[in-house]
């Protein structure tokens, strides 16, 4: 199953082609996802990502919640299966 997942931002960096990158820990899992869609989201910041793409900002209390029901229905193993995002253009 492909599942949008909440995770912290713990670094934003510009990349060679000047996408906005960032790494975000998603419960001790850290993936480099594409901030491009959310240039407000900042370091601290709770995001939903999916397939390397953060898509929106999300509530921490909510992002807490979510994570918690797929980590409650094993649905976390896609962390561990995924790639990094293509540089945009």
């Amino acid at each position: 199953m492909c599942l949008a997942v909440p995770g912290k931002i713990v670094s934003v960096a510009e990349n060679d082609t000047g996408a906005r990158m960032g790494k975000v820990d998603f419960g001790g899992i850290a993936k480099e996802v594409s901030l491009d869609f959310v240039p407000e989201a900042g370091v601290g910041d709770y995001v939903i990502v999916h397939v390397g793409f953060a898509l929106s900002k999300v509530d921490p209390e909510e992002a807490r919640q979510v994570f918690e029901y797929l980590k409650q229905m094993g649905e976390l193993s896609e962390l561990h299966e995924s790639s990094p995002p293509p540089a945009s253009s």
